[in-house]
């Protein structure tokens, strides 16, 4: 698990791990690997051996990375085997409930555009799409943001409820356990349409937001050239753990759309994902680090 415990990724990774237990019939370990925008995980998945034993969950931030990074010690399309998608979901801005109430994002844009200083936004490092959004938000709008790093959305958010810094874009899941307790809030959701679990808050199709039209994914991969017959067992468990009941009550209050797609299909999305995202990055103006 290349990011902090408790956040989307986390969530989305415990909950079919558990499943996939019983599935295979072997214990199933999440191990928190949080640190360099989610490469440091994957680097130690991508160099264990590839007998089925070791798997990590990808997200765009990994299709991102080549775009950002002028070294990266892994390549996410030759060193990884995909096994399947697991599923997709928008991203929410949030800020802290000292100051905004739900669907404000009119008056968010007006505060930060009267502001002396840039407004500041949490990511969950360079080359997150919390930073991709945050970065496109501020372009397409013409207000300046102070972005700061952080390991993932778990700690951001934490800042972000205590008024350290004021907002964070990531996914519902993320912020499940601060909202119920009424310390952050939602402006507004990636893509075009706004989601059940806010309806409240206004869609970017609606704020004319046409950059924030995306989502985050997931995808489970294991090291290269793991066998075929291990790659088709695992996938077979990932989908049956995807489609059983429980796992799909546990996620479906937190806007994640769980789905499976066969590892051939995954690796090209994932393909895809990083050629758009890399024309992203360059209209940005995003230079390699």
């Amino acid at each position: 698990m290349p990011w902090s415990a408790g956040g989307s990724t986390d969530v989305l990774a415990r909950a079919v791990g558990q499943n996939l237990t019983d599935v295979l019939g072997k214990p199933v370990v999440v191990d928190n690997r949080p640190g360099a925008s989610g490469r440091l995980g994957i680097d130690a998945m991508a160099k264990s051996p590839a007998d089925g034993y070791t798997a990590a969950v990808i997200e765009l931030a990994h299709a991102i990375a080549p775009s950002v990074f002028q070294r990266v010690s892994y390549d996410i399309m030759n060193d990884t085997a995909a096994i399947s998608l697991l599923g997709d979901s928008p991203l929410v801005l949030f800020v802290g409930a000292q100051k905004y109430k739900s669907g404000q994002f009119s008056s968010f844009l007006a505060d930060a555009r009267r502001a002396a200083d840039p407004f500041t936004i949490a990511t969950s490092g360079n080359g997150s799409i919390s930073h991709l959004a945050a970065g496109l938000i501020a372009k397409e709008t013409r207000v300046p943001l102070d972005l700061i790093p952080y390991k993932g959305s778990a700690p951001a958010l934490t800042d972000v409820a205590a008024g350290i810094v004021l907002g964070h874009f990531c996914t519902l899941a993320s912020a499940s356990s601060l909202l119920a307790a009424g310390k952050i809030v939602p402006l507004m959701v990636t893509g075009s349409r706004r989601i059940p679990q806010l309806p409240n808050t206004p869609c970017a199709n609606e704020l004319r937001l046409a950059s924030m039209d995306f989502g985050q994914w997931w995808a489970l991969v294991v090291p290269a050239r793991t066998p075929a017959p291990i790659v088709d067992t695992l996938y077979k468990a990932t989908a049956a753990s995807l489609a059983d009941k429980r796992v799909q009550a546990r996620i479906s209050s937190l806007a994640i759309n769980l789905q499976s797609k066969a590892p051939d299909d995954t690796m090209a999305f994932v393909r895809a994902e990083a050629t758009k995202w890399a024309k992203v990055v360059a209209d940005l103006g995003i230079k390699p680090e």
